[in-house]
């Protein structure tokens, strides 16, 4: 009787334990599968801890019960993952896009026009680039692309011709070739001249009758000679721009030659097109490592502190390439390294290493920090500056040519290839801070960096150890006692964008040998994106948002001009030969004797 009544209470035990156990288990199945519905609204992973919950609970010998509860969960997350991922890759070319994108006003329909519809800018990067946006989905569900040129062609035949220039990135999974066919389809070409405005009412009217009555913006990009921006500008203004919604105006550089041609192209721009509407572009601040700049100054706090005079030695930009002019000498020969590279490239980047934190993210905010520190850099002593013009080599059976051997290079040209210059910051973040940038053409490698190089650790108590060299990157080698021992953090922004910082540590043994390691994020290994998004992307993505964040203000323009304008003249006037280097070397010889002067060795030349 006993032993029945204890197994009759063991079993009513049992029996209310089971119904307590399936209770918890149908309140834990409620709040994972909330927690799960939640987590992929927002793009998050639910399977994390289900997985380690798993895990657990068969370490403990209890998989079986959880798992009779758990795997409808799983499979309702999991389906419901799949179905959203199955909606995103599915989506097919006609139906990709936004319907709402944030462009100051509502709008139905973006038409895009390039002016230069037939020059290698466009073909090479201009529709690549929307196609590349368009195949991300971040194009509007309804645009247009419009070229328009003097060459006499049409649509048919320009889209033929623009075929051969495009294709989907490495990155691309599948339907590249459909949403190809399908960005073709919304292209349309006008041929004219551009100072005729019959020709720029014929273009409206095609314009009008691809947006349908919709509200539309409209995006101009001159991809043209700055000889015809004004014409063009004015044409565009009084007789294509948009009469339903916004229109937009991208402006490649040059943005003149010195200061006062600078000056009467934006008085002429200014009297078509408000200074809200216009867009200066500098592709190199679209760069994946220019955008990262300000991330990685101002939400690093172990930067922050850094920053200053009282830690950083000096700062070099550089920037090379290892092909010369290439038949290209007759329009570089017209403006030369600084115009063409430092005045507005290197210098855009300098302002933005070198600037105080922004008020916030708003464009103005941003670039009236960089107006702050171009108006603060001191103005440029001939002594400072270095300049080269390459001269060509013989390398077995490569023949490699002059500068002066280019056909379309004026015969006797001075006009520099290569130019070092140090500047100075008159301010009290960077003050007696030697900023040294460099760039020139036919050098040993292509490539374009930011080195920071520090101040050596107080007392430098281990002086006396000799560092190895590395085989990567330079700023120092064994026995070199201005360099061996100091910090460096670089910034590559082209090829194989990457992050690394020196640093000084032990080799692993019994002695005191001193060593110098890379801590290093090369974004190729450390994101798994396949190939970057071009620089171009970007910026035309922020153009279609209304972004000014990284294109140049006038006031901008107007600073960097006052700063190089001088120094120009001064080239120009007096007739200064540049020395000449090899091609395929890393520069002339007075490149290094200038960075000797303020106490510097390239960093980039190992």
């Amino acid at each position: 009787m006993r032993a029945a009544a204890t197994a009759a209470t063991t079993a009513t035990k049992n029996h209310h334990h089971h119904q307590n156990n399936t209770k918890k288990n149908r309140s834990n199945d409620r709040k994972i599968l909330l927690r799960s519905v939640l987590l992929s609204q927002r793009g998050g992973k639910a399977t994390n801890s289900f997985s380690t919950a798993a895990l657990r609970d068969e370490k403990r010998g209890r998989q079986s019960k959880f798992s009779s509860s758990f795997s409808p969960v799983m499979a309702a997350a999991s389906a419901g993952r799949d179905q959203q991922q199955q909606t995103k890759t599915k989506a097919s070319a006609k139906e990709t896009g936004v319907d709402v994108w944030p462009s100051g006003e509502a709008h139905d329909h973006m038409t895009f026009c390039v002016f230069g519809a037939s020059g290698d800018l466009a073909k090479k990067k201009i529709y690549p680039s929307l196609l590349a946006l368009f195949y991300e989905g971040r194009l509007p569900k309804s645009f247009s692309v419009f070229g328009y040129a003097r060459s006499k062609m049409t649509s048919e035949e320009f889209r033929e011709r623009i075929r051969m220039s495009l294709g989907c990135r490495i990155d691309a999974k599948e339907n590249c070739d459909e949403f190809m066919e399908e960005f073709l389809k919304r292209c349309e070409y006008v041929h004219g001249n551009y100072d005729e405005g019959a020709d720029f009412e014929k273009l409206d009217q095609e314009m009008l009758k691809t947006e349908e009555g919709k509200k539309a913006m409209r995006v101009f990009y001159l991809s043209i000679p700055p000889s015809i921006f004004v014409p063009v500008a004015q044409m565009s203004s009084r007789y294509v721009q948009s009469k339903t919604g916004e229109t937009r105006v991208i402006v490649e550089k040059p943005f003149g030659r010195d200061l006062e041609s600078s000056r009467a192209l934006t008085k002429a721009l200014a009297a078509e097109l408000s200074e809200k509407q216009t867009y200066r572009i500098d592709h190199y601040l679209g760069k994946e490592l220019i955008e990262n700049l300000t991330v990685l100054r101002f939400s690093n706090i172990m930067f922050q502190p850094l920053w200053n005079r009282n830690y950083i030695r000096n700062v070099q930009i550089n920037f090379s390439e290892n092909f010369g002019t290439e038949g290209r000498g007759g329009y570089f020969d017209n403006y030369g390294i600084i115009r063409d590279i430092m005045q507005n490239h290197l210098l855009q980047i300098m302002a933005l290493f070198a600037m105080e934190e922004p008020a916030s993210l708003d464009a103005e905010d941003i670039r009236d920090e960089k107006v702050k520190v171009i108006r603060s850099i001191r103005d440029i002593d001939i002594d400072n500056v270095v300049l080269g013009q390459y001269k060509g080599k013989t390398s077995g059976s490569n023949v490699f040519p002059a500068y002066l051997d280019d056909e379309t290079v004026p015969k006797g040209s001075n006009c520099a290839t290569f130019a070092a210059i140090a500047l100075f910051i008159d301010n009290a973040r960077w003050d007696g801070v030697p900023f040294l940038m460099k760039a020139g053409k036919a050098l040993h490698k292509r490539g374009c960096e930011i080195r920071i190089q520090f101040r050596h650790a107080p007392g430098n108590i281990y002086a006396d150890k000799k560092s190895k060299p590395i085989s990567r990157g330079g700023g120092g080698t064994a026995g070199d006692s201005s360099n061996a021992q100091c910090n460096e953090l670089v910034i590559r922004i082209q090829p194989d964008e990457a992050i690394y910082l020196k640093i000084n540590n032990k080799v692993p043994g019994l002695g005191h040998k001193m060593d110098r390691s890379i801590l290093d994020l090369t974004y190729k290994s450390k994101y798994s994106v396949g190939e970057l998004p071009d620089a171009y992307e970007r910026l035309i993505l922020d153009v279609i948002h209304g972004d000014k964040r990284l294109f140049i203000r006038n006031d901008e323009l107007e600073a960097a001009w006052k700063l190089f304008t001088p120094l120009l003249e001064t080239i120009e006037s007096e007739n200064i030969p540049p020395e000449l280097y090899p091609y395929g070397s890393r520069g002339p010889i007075g490149a290094h004797y200038l960075a000797s002067r303020w106490n510097v060795r390239w960093g980039d030349t190992n």
